[in-house]
């Protein structure tokens, strides 16, 4: 393993805890014999140029500094590489360093783990989805959800998580049922008029979200979660159980495991790790073992089971 890795930083994360971040991680790296080179970039397209430089080049790992937007698009960069990826999580929600039981917001301690790990060797291969060539780790959501980012991304005011609160109650107050056609495996397609559909690699998103609770990033498959057409009451009666993953056992949901699914809607846009891919029809694979992460040695607190 080379010494040299690279930092990939994103300084607006969480508020600018991206930024400051950087700094504690870079120096327990470098205590720790590294040779650390930083990545920013002007923008997203100039930043992941960058990072597939980097990876090209031969760097020893690409660390991504923030939040799951920047682990989305360091994915981008590393995934079909045997270049492993480390997390210093300090965005809003960190759901893919949480699926992986990685430090949260914790930039020295999350920098001594990738440390360890690449000491010791220790990194996971985990599986990944693919819609077309972008690569998600967390879950791809559309529908209910998707509308209310659509609707946040457009907002102004309030910033930070009370413009997806107030993009919430607005499209709670629009609530109505979406027409989908949804193929599973390649089979006979079939349709249900639904709030939402989530199609999971790992369990959460939005900060512990258990939309697709039972999903694993190393079973080569991926959960489909489909809540069908309820009213806002049952809605904001089941909301609730999302956190918990117990929303699986209301009548009104419905999940499926499977290798690869479309979904097809219209005036629907598809998020992927909080990013958007773009209007359904949309069909997104598992690809397993397409990402090496580093992750905790067994024998430390933070990697046993």
């Amino acid at each position: 393993m080379t010494s040299e890795i690279t930092l990939f930083v994103n300084p607006a994360a969480g508020r600018g805890r991206g930024a400051r971040a950087a700094t504690p991680a870079a120096r327990v790296l470098r205590d720790a014999g590294f040779s650390v080179r930083t990545v920013l970039g002007e923008d997203s397209a100039d930043a992941l140029r960058r990072a597939g430089e980097a990876v090209a080049g031969g760097t020893g790992a690409l660390i991504a500094v923030g939040g799951d937007g920047m682990v989305s698009l360091a994915l981008q960069a590393v995934a079909g590489t045997p270049t492993p990826l480390g997390v210093i999580a300090v965005g809003t929600g960190d759901d893919f360093a949480r699926m992986l039981g990685l430090p949260v917001r914790d930039p020295a301690g999350a920098a001594r783990v990738v440390a360890e790990a690449l000491a010791g060797g220790t990194v996971r291969e985990i599986d990944l989805g693919r819609v077309g060539r972008t690569w998600f780790g967390t879950i791809l959501a559309s529908g209910f959800d998707s509308r209310v980012n659509d609707r946040g991304n457009r907002m102004r005011l309030p910033v930070g998580r009370f413009r997806y609160d107030l993009a919430m109650l607005a499209e709670l107050a629009a609530l109505r049922p979406i027409p989908y056609r949804i193929t599973l495996d390649g089979g006979r397609p079939f349709e249900i008029a639904a709030t939402l559909v989530a199609v999971g690699n790992g369990p959460s998103y939005g900060g512990g979200m258990r939309m697709c609770a039972g999903a694993a990033p190393d079973d080569g498959l991926l959960d489909v979660t489909v809540v069908a057409d309820c009213s806002r009451t049952t809605l904001l009666r089941v909301f609730p159980r999302v956190y918990r993953g117990t929303h699986l056992g209301h009548p009104r949901v419905t999940s499926h495991r499977v290798r690869t699914v479309t979904l097809e809607a219209d005036g629907v846009t598809g998020y992927a790790d909080g990013e958007p891919l773009g209007a359904l029809p949309l069909t997104a694979e598992c690809v397993p073992g397409a990402v090496r992460v580093l992750v905790p040695p067994p024998d430390t607190p933070a990697g046993r089971p």
